[in-house]
Order: C-alpha cells, then sequence, then structure tokens
C-alpha cells in the first residue's frame, strides 16, 4: 500500500452527513451568507492505511507494506478549513457555522477577476507561475501556498496533536 506522507491528516464525512448539513443550511440560508462545516476531527492517512489492512484480516507492515513515495507537488499535510481573520458566527446546529466577513461589491470581483486574468495572459504559452501565484497572493489576502503552510508553526502544532515527536505516530495516536 502507497501513501505521499505518513504526517498527512485529512478530514472525511461520509455523504448522508454532507447532505444532511447541506439541506439543514439551505433552511437556515436567507440571503448570501457563507456556511461553514464542521468536519469533526481529522484522520492521520497512516492510521487509516493501518485500519484497512487489519480490517482485511491482514498485519500492517508484516502482510502488507506501507510505503511513502512523498508528497505530490502543491499536496498540504493538513487542509486549511478555517481561512484566518473570518468573523464565524454559531448557528442552531453545532455542525455549522456561518462567515460573517464583509460582503464584497461586484465591482470588486470583477476588478479581482481581472487581476487574475491579466495573470494568467501573461503566463500563456510559458511555464512561469509566479505571475499567477503572485495575483492569487494579491486577490486573496489569506492565500497561503502548500510550502508555506507545510512548514508553517501551525502546521507543526495541527500535526504535533496527531503525532508525537519528529511526527512519528505516538502510542496513544496510533492505529
Amino acid at each position: 500500500m502507497t501513501i505521499t506522507d505518513k504526517r498527512i491528516i485529512r478530514y472525511f464525512m461520509t455523504i448522508p452527513e454532507a447532505s444532511q448539513l447541506v439541506m439543514q443550511t439551505g433552511a437556515m440560508a436567507k440571503r448570501g451568507e457563507l456556511f461553514v462545516l464542521n468536519m469533526g476531527e481529522p484522520v492521520r492517512i497512516l492510521d487509516l492505511a493501518e485500519s484497512l489492512i487489519r480490517l482485511s484480516g491482514l498485519k500492517p507492515y508484516e502482510d502488507i507494506e506501507i510505503k511513502e513515495i512523498g508528497l505530490r507537488p502543491g499536496e498540504k499535510l493538513y487542509e486549511e478549513l478555517l481561512i484566518a481573520g473570518e468573523d464565524m458566527i454559531k448557528t442552531d446546529s453545532d455542525r455549522i457555522f456561518i462567515e460573517r466577513d464583509k460582503p464584497i461589491s461586484r465591482e470588486a470581483v470583477c476588478e479581482k477577476l481581472g487581476i487574475l486574468k491579466n495573470a494568467l495572459e501573461s503566463v500563456c504559452g510559458t511555464a512561469d507561475q509566479a505571475p499567477v501565484v503572485d495575483a492569487l497572493k494579491k486577490v486573496v489576502p489569506t492565500y497561503r501556498d502548500p510550502e508555506t503552510v507545510n512548514n508553517s508553526a501551525a502546521a507543526e502544532r495541527e500535526l504535533a496533536s496527531h503525532c508525537g515527536a519528529n511526527n512519528e505516530p505516538t502510542e496513544e495516536n496510533a492505529g
């Protein structure tokens, strides 16, 4: 079995759970709200791989090896679900929040799209991504590229809550 990196953590939700939450937000919606769903606790991909092997009646690392193949370009160690600076308001549901940042005008959206369009046109036919990334950072101030996220103190704290020293599984967090 292959995994990209043993430190990766991801959020999972069943289709019925997701459908129910979407229907609840539809019933709550008034006008222009952005709903943020509480995805629960993240799962370490390594724990998931080990559990799947055990559920198959086999032993991880004895019957089936788990091989790390490395992060793919742009892949993050953890998902950023809430954007820094957002003002979250709790709803009657403990799984649904409403983001209450200031609404953006149509003109501002058009201006931001224009910046992105110009950046894309400037690199068309080239392999240069820098102008597009710079434009993205300009129009989305909270944007952080995957390398920044993976190297941030927040990433280390998030990973540490699921892994021990050197990002190794801890006894209490191991599958």
